[in-house]
């Protein structure tokens, strides 16, 4: 474990917390009108045509529409001559894929390149609140025990 040691704040060029990442990879309205997919479960181009205030071209939304489907972040299914769209998963299954992408990232050195972030994980929990370290503790034992059960 790395040594207790005040550390400068500062923003690395590229790191970005999750939900920066999602406004990122999807862009302005790609995120809008994945919200109001999300709001209204299922919807076609003329729903978040109306839900925009017919502010946004019909033929711009479709194509944004059609763009979330082919990243897999929403479903479709035709009816008659439309699609209608529905979310693949749901808000919080979305945040969690990023931020499991972003731990897979990290662990990809292996163990020694982990080591130091997970040394400065606990150091800045610890300096935040000693609560959350406690919860750290009881989810670390937890999943031991977890993955204990699995190979008996």
């Amino acid at each position: 474990m790395l040594p207790n040691m005040n550390s400068p704040r500062f923003f690395l060029r590229g790191f970005r917390r999750p939900s920066e990442v999602a406004s990122l990879a999807l862009g302005k309205l790609e995120r809008q009108v994945l919200d109001e997919t999300w709001r209204r479960r299922e919807v076609s181009v003329r729903d978040i045509y109306l839900a925009f205030g017919e502010r946004i071209a019909y033929t711009t939304l479709m194509t944004t529409l059609d763009r979330l489907y082919k990243k897999r972040v929403l479903d479709r299914r035709k009816e008659r001559r439309a699609f209608l769209y529905s979310p693949a998963f749901s808000p919080e299954e979305f945040e969690h894929g990023i931020r499991a992408d972003f731990v897979n990232s990290l662990l990809e050195h292996g163990a020694d390149g982990i080591q130091p972030v997970l040394a400065c994980i606990v150091d800045t929990v610890s300096e935040r609140d000693r609560e959350l370290l406690d919860e750290l503790e009881r989810l670390v034992k937890e999943k031991k025990r977890q993955l204990k059960g699995k190979t008996d």
